[in-house]
């Protein structure tokens, strides 16, 4: 039998301790190009040891919920930002390290518009679109070495959708 958990809305408060949400809440930081744009500044902080911070494209498949969760991943040498391509929300899994092994699992739906950051050595669950295949614009550490830690549950958990739902596509 597997834990259950039910995606929360993304909020920068409740993600403080995984990253950061990259979105425009707020008014703008710099009006820009004529007064015709906002710029909203620095909204990540992109950690990496060596090497250097790169820019690739990632396209995911569809999920649904119920979801199974049996393997959470960290980088340890880098800071990694999801840029969604698509006007879609997608769901984030994240956990806390406990020792050098995840805790209990967190899970988040990020509204229209937003991204995120993870911040460097963070458990976190694969690339998860739930309203149609995902393209994803990916900022993370390019250099030598291993930049990648799994840790397969021995029991693994079920992500759940959320009864109330309507707007998010996890419902």
């Amino acid at each position: 039998m597997s834990a259950r958990i039910r995606p929360e809305p993304m909020t920068c408060a409740d993600f403080a301790p995984y990253g950061d949400v990259i979105d425009t809440t707020g008014a703008p930081d710099k009006i820009i190009n004529q007064g015709l744009c906002g710029r909203y500044h620095d909204r990540a902080q992109m950690d990496v040891s060596d090497g250097r911070a790169g820019v690739s494209l990632f396209q995911a498949e569809l999920r649904q919920l119920p979801l199974t969760l049996d393997m959470v991943e960290r980088h340890p040498d880098g800071a990694q930002t999801f840029i969604p391509m698509s006007e879609h929300g997608f769901l984030v899994i994240v956990a806390p390290d406990e020792g050098g092994v995840p805790g209990t699992p967190r899970a988040f739906v990020t509204a229209p518009g937003q991204a995120i950051n993870y911040h460097r050595g963070t458990w976190h669950g694969v690339l998860t679109p739930l309203a149609g295949p995902g393209l994803f614009a990916v900022v993370d550490r390019i250099g030598p070495g291993a930049n990648l830690q799994e840790h397969w549950f021995e029991t693994p958990f079920t992500i759940e959708p959320d009864q109330n739902a309507t707007e998010t596509g996890v419902g």
